[in-house]
């Protein structure tokens, strides 16, 4: 595919249309090729179609990027409120304005059905307006007990953000950090994940610069994780890592980033309990579409469905109907429910867990083998055991949902809370003070009453317990994660200080 030359906006001519050229990266306010002398190409998970192909970054890229960032974020945190906020709302007006656009890239390069690309989008240009209202920086008093004494408080940008984001949810997850820490008044350098660079960095780049930030406020390195990824988060320039992302990389962020604050989303094994009072049918509702919604691969899926003894048994007949009943095939279809898996090592990731749950003695009700034109649409599989089972001790990230029985809720907690993960859960009751009393007991960051595991609003707090991460994205909370506060003093009236 041809380079496209990308022109901010107000410019003196008309820029080439900068959705369609994705062959190099933005370092310095420069698109250019990475240095690391290799290319990696982008292709379509059903298909096999090549998208484009990229020259990868190398760590000598990554020092320029992080060099530049530091020079552009003095001016860029400097600059008004106002004027961070205007380039944010620019940003959402442009991504709403390309919503077809960008959807079609969702759909070619990350596999996305059309339901899951009108979630993302949603959720993207919700974090966007949500940044932009966001740019005050605030200043507040506190008291002192020092004659004289004012104490204030001053929030201010941390100062540049290295982010790395994950594939399954590209665009989102790497604007849930990106738009806050712009906002804040912060540079980034971003890494996104290899299999979706396009919509997990490079899309987002030419939005903003389309919506006139400046260069250098935002960069973009591809490359690979063992070259690239190391330097990001060693680097001496970044004062935050954000990472979203599995936990075993999680904790070798947290061994190499030395004293940098750290915001990570990590791996979960989401439960979603169903006890003895619910409505069994939108507690079936909820599991599948926890289960099997953009083929299981979120960080907030249903791992896991605890059904009470007593109803288990229609439980299991009810859902097995409905994940049997699911439509697979090709994402751009209307009708399609379940795309393909990301990629051949996911896909063999999840059948091996599968293999290994009915090697344990789990049963498999549906199930169904690899079709499409890479033969990586997998089928719904439903496995009912206990939870030792690989496929519900493990997280799969795939279509694969296991149920296991509870003898009552005390059983149904501890099954829930059995796991060194703490991300997303749900329980089901006919009885709300039932289910509040049951959910403060989870060990989890987020439980919802009477609704799928699968859920973010993005004025609240996203985030883990336990292996499932550090801090909370969304809300004032992720503005927290990308400030800090500089407390400064001004004593108005002399102090007797005793002499020593």
């Amino acid at each position: 595919m041809a380079t496209q030359t990308p022109t901010r906006s107000g410019g003196a001519h008309p820029a080439p249309d900068p959705y369609t050229g994705f062959d190099s990266m933005p370092v310095g306010g420069t698109w250019r090729a990475g240095r690391a002398g290799r290319t990696k190409a982008d292709h379509d998970p059903y298909t096999g179609e090549e998208l484009t192909e990229i020259p990868l970054a190398d760590a000598t890229d990554v020092d320029e990027a992080y060099r530049a960032a530091t020079e552009a974020q003095r001016a860029w945190g400097a600059a008004p409120a106002a004027e961070r906020a205007a380039v944010l709302g620019r940003a959402a007006v442009i991504m709403a304005e390309r919503a077809a656009e960008i959807g079609d890239w969702l759909v070619r390069e990350a596999g996305c059905t059309r339901p899951r690309v009108a979630m993302e989008l949603d959720i993207s240009l919700a974090i966007t307006r949500l940044a932009a209202s966001r740019t005050f920086l605030d200043m507040r008093t506190v008291p002192s007990d020092t004659p004289g004494k004012e104490n204030r408080v001053y929030r201010r940008p941390a100062g540049v953000i290295g982010v790395i984001s994950p594939w399954n949810f590209p665009l989102f997850l790497t604007n849930r950090s990106v738009a806050p820490a712009l906002a804040a008044g912060n540079a980034v350098v971003l890494k996104p994940a290899g299999d979706t660079p396009v919509t997990g960095g490079l899309l987002l780049a030419k939005i903003y610069e389309e919506a006139g930030l400046p260069p250098g406020v935002l960069n973009v390195l591809v490359g690979s994780g063992g070259e690239i990824g190391d330097a990001l988060v060693r680097h001496d320039v970044p004062r935050v890592i954000s990472f979203t992302g599995s936990t075993p990389v999680g904790r070798g962020i947290a061994r190499q980033a030395g004293l940098k604050k750290l915001a990570l989303e990590l791996g979960g094994n989401g439960p979603l309990i169903v006890l003895d009072d619910a409505d069994l049918d939108a507690a079936v509702s909820a599991a599948v579409y926890g289960s099997y919604f953009h083929q299981g691969q979120i960080c907030m899926a249903t791992n896991r469905v605890i059904v009470d003894a007593s109803i288990h048994d229609a439980f299991v007949e009810r859902c097995a109907a409905r994940a049997g009943a699911l439509v697979t095939g090709d994402p751009r279809d209307e009708r399609t429910q379940i795309g393909p898996v990301i990629n051949d090592s996911q896909l063999a990731s999840v059948r091996e867990k599968v293999e290994r749950a009915v090697a344990q003695g789990g049963r498999l009700l549906v199930s169904g083998e690899p079709s499409g034109p890479t033969g990586r649409v997998l089928p719904p599989h439903l496995i009912v055991g206990g939870q030792h089972l690989a496929t519900a001790s493990e997280e799969v990230f795939g279509p694969v949902a296991t149920i296991v029985r509870a003898e009552g809720e005390e059983d149904a907690l501890a099954l829930a809370n059995h796991t060194e993960y703490g991300l997303s859960s749900a329980v089901f009751t006919r009885d709300v003070e039932r289910g509040l009393r049951f959910a403060k007991r989870v060990e989890a960051g987020m439980t919802h009453i009477n609704d799928t595991t699968v859920h973010d609003d993005v004025n609240a707090a996203f985030g883990g317990e336990k292996d499932s991460g550090l801090g909370r994205f969304g809300g004032g909370w992720v503005f927290d994660e990308f400030t800090s506060e500089h407390w400064i003093s001004i004593q108005r009236t002399p102090r007797d200080l005793p002499v020593h």
